[in-house]
């Protein structure tokens, strides 16, 4: 009876983490964004309340961001049955959880914890540790509205001429001390104001002015972050526009691959090298931070007409899918990409997104070349027959291994909401989901999970050994890669040294 319940909770947590690891809430090729929002509902209210401990220690085991904000979300707001042990590992993962976050994320979170009308004092303190690691002036002016209800709400003091710039009505005589205040009160009388703001902000000043789109782009360039130049030229590149380019190789894999992707195949060609380039530096970043090496690898990708996407995430499990590719050809002693509509080996670049889903001939194919790990990335929508993978895979297992000497992992991009996870071939192939390339090695890791020998004390110890290093200190390579919204002309210095200044600012 106990065996039976240890199963059932292993497999509970197993769903929700793969949950956690690909969902955003986001419509996919085959589902719509209402779905999945309300599939993720009810996954985290039902683990939060049958397994809050381990729930809160999900924060540790590499999922998505989206996932995170939703568990400190739930976390802060129903604390009442907790014990103090329990409480105090919760507040340092929350505290660590919101310090790698990126902010504009932090700030939508505690504005659902006021919608949720939560205000206590140990909620009330979180936020204001978090709020004195911020630039209080900055964020002020790119965070108005989100800080406004948040101070408000929980009753928070501030420094200076911050609560008049808040809750106060601007007007065209009365100026402030503080210089970003003052150039956010000119702009909105003079355009040439504008350009000395965040580009968030600026982006509705320009519209206010009617200053050209080119115009714009050209003199608000130096205020824009890394990660906002890289969405605007993105944007651009699916609109034909010209916009400054960005360095590729800082990018993530997922993001260099939808960046190749929003090109137009004649310039995608022009590019080629560059393009190829950025991908292995990108490559080799994210393999030095990660010590999983693999052998013998063979990798079945799913490259059908599905992997297109959807209208919110375009291309992205393509994109997703080359990435793997060029994550597992550089951490694999030997590797081997076999492609399900296009020639084996193919570059990943060359691959478009064309056919139906036949993996199960691809998959015997992969077999013949002896390896140690097949990994089959796929959204899990098998059509060229429908079953035949699953058959495969049971008569493989069955008959040919047994003893399970090959592993076979199925790494699935995409969430299905009507299964509360992603779609699987079968108990045959252990399946981990992921929202970007850069996981599939933490994936890998949680696979053993996935099978049905793992027990639920293997999957505690490994969320325990996770905690261990998750409260450890963050690298600077960690935070160079995060969506950091600080203005990139700041320098480590100047912005440590405004931080410092700043934590006086808000108290309770």
């Amino acid at each position: 009876m106990q065996l039976h319940k240890d199963r059932i909770e292993r497999e509970d947590l197993v769903l929700f983490i793969n949950a956690c690891l690909s969902a955003t809430s986001q419509a996919e090729f085959y589902e719509d964004a209402k779905g999945q929002s309300l599939a993720l509902d009810f996954l985290h209210e039902y683990v939060c309340r049958h397994y809050r401990p381990l729930y809160s220690r999900t924060l540790a085991a590499g999922i998505n961001d989206h996932a995170r904000a939703r568990i400190v979300t739930e976390l802060l707001c129903g604390a009442d049955k907790v014990s103090k042990l329990e409480r105090a590992t919760e507040a340092k993962l929350v505290a660590t959880t919101l310090a790698r976050m990126p902010p504009q994320r932090v700030y939508r979170l505690f504005e659902r914890v006021c919608e949720r009308r939560v205000t206590n004092r140990r909620v009330r303190a979180v936020v204001s540790e978090w709020l004195a690691t911020r630039d209080m002036t900055f964020d002020a002016v790119k965070y108005r509205r989100a800080l406004r209800t948040i101070v408000g709400h929980f009753h928070l003091r501030t420094a200076g001429e911050i609560g008049r710039f808040l809750f106060e009505r601007h007007t065209r005589d009365g100026r402030y001390e503080t210089a970003l205040f003052e150039r956010w009160r000119a702009a909105h009388y003079a355009a040439t104001s504008v350009f000395e703001l965040p580009y968030s902000v600026a982006v509705g000043f320009a519209r206010k002015h009617k200053i050209a789109k080119d115009e714009f782009l050209e003199k608000i360039a130096p205020m824009m972050t890394r990660s906002e130049r890289f969405r605007t030229q993105l944007a651009a590149q699916r609109a034909e526009a010209d916009v400054a380019p960005v360095e590729l190789s800082k990018e993530a894999p997922t993001r260099i691959a939808q960046f190749a992707f929003a090109l137009a195949a004649q310039e995608r060609g022009e590019r080629r090298d560059e393009l190829l380039a950025a991908m292995d530096a990108s490559v080799a970043r994210v393999c030095d931070r990660s010590p999983m090496r693999l052998g013998r690898v063979v990798a079945v990708l799913d490259n059908s007409y599905s992997t297109v996407g959807s209208r919110e995430k375009r291309m992205r499990p393509l994109a997703v899918t080359v990435a793997i590719d060029a994550l597992l050809r550089s951490a694999s002693r030997a590797y081997t990409g076999l492609w399900t509509s296009a020639p084996e080996d193919s570059r990943w670049i060359d691959v478009e997104p064309r056919g139906s889903t036949r993996l199960a001939w691809k998959v015997l194919d992969a077999l013949e070349h002896k390896p140690e790990l097949v990994v089959i990335v796929s959204d899990g929508y098998e059509n060229d027959p429908p079953g035949a993978l699953a058959s495969v895979l049971s008569a493989y297992r069955a008959s040919v291994d047994p003893k399970r000497t090959v592993s076979i992992v199925h790494v699935n991009p995409v969430f299905e909401a009507a299964s509360f996870g992603a779609a699987s071939f079968g108990p045959a192939v252990p399946m981990v989901s992921v929202r970007g390339a850069e996981d599939v090695l933490t994936a890998l890791g949680f696979a053993r999970f996935a099978d049905d020998k793992a027990t639920l004390d293997e999957l505690a110890r490994y969320l325990d050994g996770r905690v261990e290093a998750f409260l450890g200190s963050m690298s600077a390579s960690q935070h160079d890669d995060r969506e950091d919204e600080e203005r990139s002309s700041d320098d480590a210095e100047a912005l440590a040294a405004r931080r410092e200044s700043s934590s006086a600012e808000v108290s309770s």
